[in-house]
């Protein structure tokens, strides 16, 4: 029977030059939690703290104001129509980007990732220039009884602007590393073009759709740069949850605005929570995309 040979070990240099010393790996993992622990767990637990300086009792008692419930619908609503359009748009650029060759498809790419780049008070002042009574559309729409700027269109407008990359940004990788070769076998065997999206691949990028959708969402509630500007923060009208909060706040309404601060922050650790569940099922989907 021929001898099986089994490679060598590394040699002690190659394997100590790549293995750090106990002491600096304490210090690392102790600095990285000093950090975070100043940065992110600190304010996060005194805005639950604050909250709670006077009793839940009067933490539940400040979500009775007319004006926090409306911010709170207002919130809904304006995510509830960007991240569907945002996730139509993210499906249709995706879509494009990874199955179609045409010209200008990089300048497709770096126009996704635009919003990432401008800062969002910015792309607020765009538009009061463009949709305000001065601007260069606004006055006509005006007289014809639309108005976006100091309304809820405006501030759906902002918010859409400033997430629609999130949605496209998941799904490009995905359908790029995936392929045409299922939809076009899909196509040869005569099937049009919806089904073979609906059957084909939709279900290849259900989970990174879900986690761009999550992203997205989780910013939709929390932009303020952007809807601060279009929005002319008139209370209980365009003021959403974070610009009630900030008013809240420099009126010395603490339990108020730490009370509605701890609603967003409660709904950012749900948001983290599926975030990490989905990024676990999405990784166990692409191992078995791999094997295959």
């Amino acid at each position: 029977m021929a001898e099986v040979a089994f490679p060598a070990p590394p040699p002690a240099r190659a394997r100590a030059a790549t293995a750090e010393p106990g002491w600096l790996r304490v210090l690392l993992i102790g600095g990285v939690l000093a950090l975070l622990g100043v940065l992110l767990f600190a304010p996060l637990i005194a805005v639950f703290a604050q909250a709670l300086a006077e009793g839940a009792a009067a933490a539940l008692a400040s979500f009775d104001n007319p004006d926090m419930r409306a911010a709170i619908r207002l919130t809904l609503i304006v995510a509830g129509i960007a991240v569907p359009l945002n996730a139509v748009f993210g499906i249709a650029a995706a879509w494009a980007i990874a199955k179609f060759d045409f010209r200008g498809k990089a300048f497709l790419i770096t126009f996704i990732d635009l919003p990432f780049s401008v800062s969002p008070v910015v792309a607020g002042l765009c538009f009061v220039l463009l949709f305000g009574a001065q601007g260069l559309v606004g006055a006509w729409l005006i007289e014809h009884g639309v108005k976006v700027v100091f309304a809820t269109p405006g501030i759906v407008l902002a918010t859409m602007f400033v997430t629609f990359p999130f949605v496209a940004r998941e799904l490009i990788p995905v359908m790029l590393e995936q392929g045409r070769s299922e939809e076009e076998a899909a196509l040869t065997l005569g099937a049009s073009g919806w089904r073979t999206f609906r059957t084909v691949t939709l279900p290849n990028i259900r989970w990174a759709l879900l986690y761009g959708v999550l992203l997205c969402n989780a910013r939709a509630m929390g932009e303020f740069g952007a809807v601060a500007v279009v929005s002319g923060k008139i209370r209980g009208v365009t003021a959403t949850v974070p610009l009630q909060i900030e008013m809240l706040y420099n009126e010395y309404l603490s339990v108020a605005a730490f009370s509605l601060a701890a609603l967003l922050a409660f709904l950012g650790l749900v948001t983290l929570a599926l975030k990490s569940l989905l990024e676990w099922r999405y990784a166990d989907q692409l191992a078995a995309t791999h094997r295959h």
